[in-house]
């Protein structure tokens, strides 16, 4: 009679491997899946963090801000402010009404700018800004500033801003801004394609409740 050969079924060391294989191929998915919203998570943070460690480090030039003026008297040390301006995108003419001023280290100083909306509509923009050279921004402290607001000119509208500011009296005591002479505060006002929506006053009726 002719051998007949057994049927082969999988070993259980094949089922094992396979079994492993599928196992290691979900771990590493999940592996993966974790780290895609690590990342994502972290694109959130990125902006806010690293508007946090601006201000709080005066890197890349970011100015610092305080809510009152600094308790000691003025330096007889001065040094020159220079004040840019800078417009993308927008119809506007933007100018400060001083090129240059020389101000005393520690004094509290105001200083205006003007901004015009040339064109026929309403327009909004929002300003940045920073100073150079860009070790000084741990120093140069903002009591007010136009450029913390959306602005919206109506057409043809002229707008004066102020800006109220000093130089930290401890600018004078490191000693790498011992030839420091000149500092420069530049804004640039970038569109706003959006603005914030102004909340309605208490007297007022909210003219989307009908509509809702």
């Amino acid at each position: 009679m002719p051998d007949v050969q057994p049927s082969l079924s999988p070993q259980p060391a094949a089922r094992r491997g396979l079994g492993i294989g599928l196992g290691r191929d979900t771990m590493v998915a999940s592996i993966c899946g974790f780290v895609v919203a690590l990342m994502v998570g972290a694109s959130f943070a990125a902006v806010p963090f690293y508007n946090w460690f601006c201000r709080t480090t005066g890197f890349n030039g970011t100015t610092q801000v305080a809510g009152v003026a600094p308790s000691s008297a003025p330096l007889a040390r001065t040094v020159a402010v220079r004040f840019d301006s800078n417009i993308n995108g927008l119809p506007w003419r933007f100018e400060p009404e001083q090129r240059e001023i020389e101000v005393a280290i520690g004094k509290v100083v105001t200083v205006y700018y003007s901004v015009t909306n040339t064109s026929k509509h309403a327009t909004t923009g929002q300003a940045a800004y920073n100073v150079t050279p860009l070790t000084v921004g741990s120093y140069f402290t903002k009591i007010n500033c136009f450029c913390f607001t959306e602005q919206t000119l109506a057409a043809g509208e002229t707008r004066e801003m102020p800006v109220v500011f000093y130089v930290d009296p401890s600018f004078a005591a490191d000693s790498e801004n011992d030839t420091v002479k000149n500092i420069t505060l530049s804004y640039t006002f970038y569109p706003v394609r959006e603005p914030a929506p102004k909340p309605v006053a208490s007297t007022e009726p909210n003219p989307r409740k009908g509509n809702l």
